[in-house]
């Protein structure tokens, strides 16, 4: 039977005319046996053509700001007719029914290649962090990741409205829908809420905080009490990510009528440890706080037994005070390299384009998108970029350790120092040094509280004498009632004061056994200037804390300005809140200096210039000290701190190379690996199926089209001066069923063969090869025969590498 039907090309609509066949069970199924998927299941006279919606996927894809709607529109526009809202409404129902039809089919691969088991995807997510290798060396962190929580995603929840016409007091109004998303990067949502009670219990920050941990209590990005009325008109607020340092996204939580609550990150932690094991790193901006949180909670016995590590990312880590810094920043974490753990901060300065068009999508659009992007992004961005990070990861260390070796020995001769493990020492002497400065001393702190309960005795005495002055006075008053009151009021005054003075000097009496004290409550001259500098300097700590808070608000706000997608009214309303927090620096700047220069001895002042530009804001940290000059110290030099910083940093890098040695040849075998894999795979399916053996054609091109490239960057990294590593492949320890390095064993889907039909009545189905169909071979010869050319390259380099190591050749000759 022969139908027409309008139908959506590339440059517009047309009334084409399609068959059906006695074998179709459905008018659906025949249409998209043809290459149009309709836009109603039962009845339909109107379809889209698969190009067009691949066309729309890609695009999409690639420009996440470009909507359906804006899309049809400029079909539209092509086809010179009026754009009108219900194309977009049948354009979005076949749009849904092409992307399940491709996650099915990708399930179907994944299915006969066996690797449809649970957590697949994210135990092979990245093959620089999990393609383990037989007898490589162990590392410090088996795999580092990044988490953080992003606002920008949030969709609006659809209200009605209540009688009086408040549109934020209705109820929802968004109707059931029964599409659901099967992906395994989202966390569920009853998943996530399993961790709520976590939160609860670990809220507040007892008195028992390790004094590694001097930043926790100062952020509040898990507590959301002050947004709650800004989230009631969203019902997604953002997403909670996970990501490898490799930008992989492992994991996406979605943030649901809340801001960064704990039950996030712990459910995300909960999910990497059960499926990675031992030995993870985490980074996370307030990692400081994070660490008590997941200590507390019910995953600690289980943290503590693997061994997983919190840390702070290193932008976000010179916010943080300089002891929180010496226990968690980048810089001193031996295994860490050069890893900054801000990987997720460029992942969301990609993923911001997608606010636009998920603010008013549905629950399931917007999982749909989000999803969609990110697997796009893994396949397309980051793996396509892997061997580039390796290269100029790699050329970064090797630059640091050229430096540090031309620029470390000077400095060094100009401290006269002759070891290099002074600078640890120096380190655990500075940690030893602030932790000291986290609590007031224990006779100090005793000798304030006696000179307040004096300064309470003295006000009670005074108060005292005025009263017994005011009830022995002889009252002229023409009645004896009026007389009696008065007497009544002056005898109560009296009581009162005599019993304030009492209990004040009972305080007194208790303080001076503690303090062994002598004298009742007139203490000597010098005793007096000892507790009026300690005033002094409390007033001191306040006003240095009240200036750096504001410092670091400026510093977060000015951040704000520059993020991608932050609107005109948004910059203007900061940069009005900028311009009024400069003036409370200025008048916080003053008080600081006015109190630094009263101090005994004179403390540090700071100018406007100083302060305004001040990155690091650890170096507050250095001005806390009113007990003894920070000057005695060896390492509070600006030359010793220079020298410092440079001697970590080498180290660092020494732990990058380290790290990237393994992963470049990780990365090495799995090309070879999943290449071999796949293309066995295609040759045992495609007898039995030749369109599963297709589609399975298609999957391995998704990630080898890049296959040259690595290859071409792993032959440039072994040739950089001072290369240590090896680019052969090697043996991988990832041998189950599915795995790259496992024996191919595909499993025929049996319902494939039984709904197999021939493409038409007795027509033969080989077809011949047209030009496209020549020039898309040869085009696939030259790209196999590249890889061949850069494989071979990378051979030879191995062959001279294993003839050097046999000669015995130093390092010089080679």
């Amino acid at each position: 039977m022969l139908t027409a039907w309008i139908v959506l090309l590339c440059t517009g609509a047309e009334k084409v005319t399609l068959q059906i066949l006695s074998t179709d069970r459905t008018i659906a199924s025949a249409l998209v046996r043809q290459g149009v998927f309709p836009c109603s299941p039962i009845s339909p006279t109107v379809g889209i053509t698969t190009e067009v919606l691949e066309l729309y996927r890609v695009v999409h894809l690639r420009s996440p700001h470009l909507s359906i709607q804006m899309f049809v529109k400029s079909v539209c526009d092509l086809h010179e007719v009026e754009f009108r809202r219900h194309l977009s409404r049948q354009f979005s129902i076949a749009f849904d029914a092409y992307l399940q039809v491709r996650r099915n089919t990708a399930a179907m691969v994944a299915e006969s290649l066996q690797r449809d088991s649970p957590d697949w995807r994210l135990k092979h997510s990245c093959p620089a962090c999990r393609y383990e290798l037989v007898d490589e060396e162990q590392l410090t962190f088996s795999m580092l990741y990044a988490m953080d929580g992003n606002d920008s995603l949030k969709r609006v929840l659809r209200r009605s409205l209540d009688p009086d016409g408040d549109e934020s007091l209705g109820p929802s109004s968004e109707l059931p829908t029964g599409q659901q998303l099967t992906t395994d990067r989202y966390l569920s949502r009853a998943f996530v809420d399993q961790f709520a009670r976590d939160s609860a219990h670990t809220a507040a920050v007892d008195e028992d905080t390790p004094a590694n941990n001097s930043c926790a209590g100062r952020w509040k990005n898990m507590d959301d009490t002050k947004t709650k009325k800004a989230w009631g008109i969203y019902d997604e607020t953002g997403v909670f990510v996970a990501v490898c340092r490799h930008g992989v996204v492992l994991l996406i939580a979605d943030m649901v009528q809340s801001g960064e609550l704990t039950k996030y990150p712990l459910a995300v932690v909960s999910k990497l440890m059960n499926v990675f094991g031992k030995n993870l790193g985490g980074g996370y901006d307030i990692g400081c706080q994070f660490k008590t949180t997941l200590d507390k909670s019910s995953l600690g016995p289980l943290a503590r037994s693997l061994q997983h590590t919190c840390l702070v990312g290193a932008f976000h880590g010179h916010a943080h005070r300089r002891l929180c810094q010496l226990f968690s920043l980048t810089t001193y974490i031996k295994g860490l390299g050069l890893e900054d753990l801000e990987t997720c901060e460029r992942t969301f300065s990609k993923s911001n384009s997608l606010a636009s068009a998920l603010r008013y999508a549905s629950i399931f659009h917007r999982q749909q998108a989000i999803d969609s992007y990110f697997e796009h992004n893994d396949d397309f961005e980051v793996y396509a970029n892997i061997s580039n990070f390796l290269y100029h990861n790699y050329k970064q260390a090797l630059d640091i350790l050229s430096d540090g070796d031309a620029t470390l020995p000077v400095l060094m001769r100009d401290l006269k120092l002759t070891d290099e493990s002074i600078f640890e020492r120096w380190l655990e002497e500075e940690k030893v040094y602030l932790e000291s400065l986290t609590r007031e001393p224990e006779d100090e702190t005793l000798q304030m509280e006696y000179w307040q309960k004096l300064v309470n005795l003295t006000a009670s005495k005074e108060a005292l004498d005025v009263a017994m002055t005011a009830f022995q006075m002889n009252y002229e008053v023409v009645s004896y009632d009026a007389q009696v009151q008065n007497t009544r009021k002056a005898e109560s005054v009296r009581r009162h004061a005599l019993e304030d003075y009492e209990r004040n000097l009972k305080l007194v009496q208790v303080l001076e056994c503690k303090l062994e004290i002598v004298k009742r409550w007139v203490p000597e001259d010098a005793e007096w200037q000892m507790v009026g500098r300690l005033v002094a300097n409390r007033k001191y700590q306040r006003a240095l804390d009240r200036l750096e808070g504001l410092i670091v608000a400026r510093i977060f706000e000015l951040t704000k300005m520059n993020r991608a997608g932050t609107g005109y009214k948004l910059r203007k309303h900061i940069a009005k809140a900028l311009q009024t927090r400069s003036v409370a620096i200025r008048s916080a700047l003053n008080t600081y200096n006015s109190i630094a220069s009263s101090m005994y001895p004179p403390r540090q002042t700071l100018k406007w210039e100083d302060v305004v530009e001040y990155a690091f804001l650890a170096d507050f940290d250095l001005l806390r000290d009113t007990r003894m000059d920070v000057s005695q110290h060896p390492w509070s030099s600006a030359a010793a701190r220079r020298a410092m910083d440079l001697y970590f940093k080498m180290c660092r890098a020494r732990e990058e190379i380290q790290r990237l040695n393994i992963e470049i040849r990780r990365l090495a075998t799995y090309i070879r690996d999943e290449d071999n894999y796949l293309r066995r795979c295609e040759d045992q399916l495609k007898d039995a199926n030749p369109a599963l053996a297709h589609q399975i054609t298609l999957h391995r091109n998704i990630r080898g089209r890049f296959n040259s490239r690595h290859l071409k960057r792993l032959y440039d990294i072994s040739r950089l001066t001072g290369f240590s590593g090896m680019i052969v492949p090697g043996i991988s320890t990832h041998t189950s069923l599915g795995d790259s390095a496992s024996i191919p064993n595909v499993r025929i889907l049996s319902r494939l063969l039984a709904e197999h039909v021939p493409l038409d009545n007795g027509a033969s189905t080989v077809e011949p090869d047209t030009q496209d169909d020549l020039d898309g071979e040869e085009e696939e010869e030259e790209v196999a025969e590249e890889a061949s050319r850069h494989l071979q390259d990378v051979l030879r380099i191995a062959d001279d590498f294993s003839q050097l190591e046999l000669h015995g050749s130093t390092d010089e000759e080679a």
